[in-house]
C-alpha cells in the first residue's frame, strides 16, 4: 500500500510523535478491509486502489481562525481511545495537521464556523481531521465543507476524521457537506461524546464523489444528555453513498434520535446500517432510528439494516427503515391538477427531503442545497429520457 507506507509520511516532529509512529507501524502491518468484515459488508472497497495515491496536504480556509487551537491531543485521547477503528483512521493519525476547534466554559460563537476543503488534484490522498472541544454551558455551530470546484474533477481519497468533545450542557451543531467531484473517493468518520446535559447534533449532506463512505460513532456518557444525527443523501448514476452509525448509551436518562434520507436513481447505489446500543448502566434511556429511501429507477438499488443492542430493562427504542419507490398516490394527487409527470416526481423528492434540511443548523444553505437536490434530478429524469429513447 504505497500510498500508507511510513517511508511516505512526513517528519515526525510534534506532541503526536509516538501516536503517529505506532499508526504508521500498524498501517503497514494492516491487511486491506474487504466485504467478508461486517463492517465493510455491501461496500465498495475491493475497488479501491491505494497505490493510485501519493499523500498530500489538503487547502483548506476555515472562516473564523481565532477559535483554532494548536493542540488537539488530549481530544485525540478522550474521544478516539487507545485504539484506531481501522486502517483509514490510522492512516489519518499519521498524516493529519489537526483543526482544533475550542470553546471555553461559557461561551457562545454566534455565528457558524465554515471549514473548507478544495479538493482539485489528481492522484492525491487527503487526510483532514476536525476536533471540536467545546466547555461546560457552550456553544457553536460548524460547517464542514468537502468541494471540488467546478469543471473539474478530481481523482483523488479523502479520508476526514472528526472529533467532539462535548462538555457538561454543551451546545454542538455540526453539518458536514459533501460536494467532491464524480471522480474521487471519501472514507470517513467520526465520533462524539456528550457529558452530562449535552445536546450535540451531527448532521451530513452527501451529494457528491463515486464513493463515499460515512461512519459515525456518538456516545452520550453523561446522564440527560442528547445526541442526533440526521442525513441527507442523493446518489446518481454510478455513485454510491454508504452510512455505518452507532447510538451509543453509556449513562442513564441519555437520549438519541437518528433520521436519514436518502435517494438513488440510474444505476446508482445507497448503504445504510446503524446499530442502537443501549449499555448495562444507561436506564432510562430513549432511542429511535429511522431511516428511509427512494429508489428513483429500476435500476437504482438500496440498503437498510437497523439494529438494536440492549442490556437493560426500563428503555423506550424504535427502529424503521423502508426502501420503495415514489409515492403513487402523491404523483397522482400532483398530476391530477396539470403537473408534468418528471416535475411532480421532483416535488414529490424535495418534500421528502424537507423533514432533514429543516433540521440541519445551517439555514442559509437551505435554498442550494434544495436546487443542488434539483439538479441532480433533473439530470437524473434526463438520463432516463434518453435511455427510453435509446429503447425505441
Amino acid at each position: 500500500m504505497p500510498a500508507f507506507t511510513p517511508e511516505a509520511d512526513r517528519v515526525i516532529d510534534d506532541a503526536w510523535e509516538s501516536d503517529r509512529s505506532a499508526a504508521a507501524r500498524r498501517v503497514a502491518d494492516a491487511a486491506m478491509p474487504t466485504t467478508d468484515e461486517e463492517i465493510w459488508r455491501y461496500s465498495r472497497i475491493g475497488d479501491l486502489d491505494l497505490s493510485r495515491f501519493v499523500p498530500a496536504e489538503v487547502s483548506t480556509v476555515v472562516s473564523d481562525p481565532a477559535v483554532v487551537s494548536s493542540d488537539a491531543m488530549d481530544v485525540v485521547a478522550d474521544v478516539l481511545g487507545s485504539n484506531a477503528p481501522d486502517i483509514f483512521a490510522d492512516a489519518n493519525l499519521v498524516h493529519a495537521r489537526p483543526i482544533t476547534l475550542r470553546v471555553p466554559a461559557g461561551r457562545t460563537i454566534a455565528d457558524p464556523v465554515v471549514i473548507t476543503h478544495v479538493i482539485d488534484e489528481d492522484g492525491q490522498a487527503l487526510y483532514p481531521r476536525v476536533v471540536l472541544e467545546v466547555g461546560a454551558d457552550a456553544e457553536i455551530s460548524v460547517i464542514e465543507r468537502f468541494i471540488t470546484s467546478e469543471g473539474r474533477r478530481a481523482n483523488s481519497l479523502v479520508v476526514p476524521m472528526l472529533q467532539v468533545r462535548a462538555g457538561a450542557a454543551a451546545r454542538v451543531r455540526y453539518l458536514g457537506v459533501n460536494e467532491l467531484g464524480p471522480d474521487a473517493w471519501m472514507i470517513g468518520h467520526q465520533q462524539a461524546v456528550g457529558e452530562r446535559d449535552s445536546t450535540t447534533l451531527l448532521a451530513t449532506v452527501a451529494l457528491g464523489a463515486d464513493y463515499a463512505r460515512m461512519r459515525t460513532d456518538a456516545r452520550v456518557v453523561g446522564p440527560g444528555a442528547n445526541t442526533r444525527q440526521v442525513a441527507l443523501y442523493f446518489a446518481t448514476g454510478t455513485q454510491m453513498h454508504d452510512f455505518r452509525t452507532l447510538q451509543d448509551h453509556a449513562a442513564p436518562h441519555t437520549t438519541s434520535d437518528l433520521l436519514f434520507k436518502g435517494a438513488v436513481a440510474d444505476t446508482a447505489r445507497s448503504v445504510y446500517t446503524g446499530l442502537i446500543k443501549i449499555r448495562e448502566q444507561a436506564r432510562g434511556t430513549t432511542a429511535n432510528q429511522t431511516n428511509r429511501n427512494l429508489t428513483l429507477s429500476e435500476g437504482a438499488w438500496a440498503e437498510s439494516v437497523p439494529n438494536l443492542e440492549i442490556e437493560t430493562n426500563d428503555v423506550r427504542c424504535s427502529h424503521a427503515s423502508t426502501v420503495g419507490p415514489v409515492n403513487e398516490d402523491q404523483r397522482y394527487y400532483l398530476e391530477s391538477r396539470g403537473i408534468r409527470p418528471e416535475v411532480a416526481e421532483r416535488l414529490v423528492v424535495l418534500g421528502f427531503f424537507d423533514e432533514v434540511i429543516e433540521q440541519l443548523p445551517a439555514s442559509e444553505l437551505t435554498a442550494d442545497l434544495r436546487r443542488r437536490v434539483a439538479v441532480k434530478l433533473a439530470e437524473a429524469e434526463l438520463a432516463r429520457a434518453q435511455d427510453r429513447g435509446g429503447d425505441r
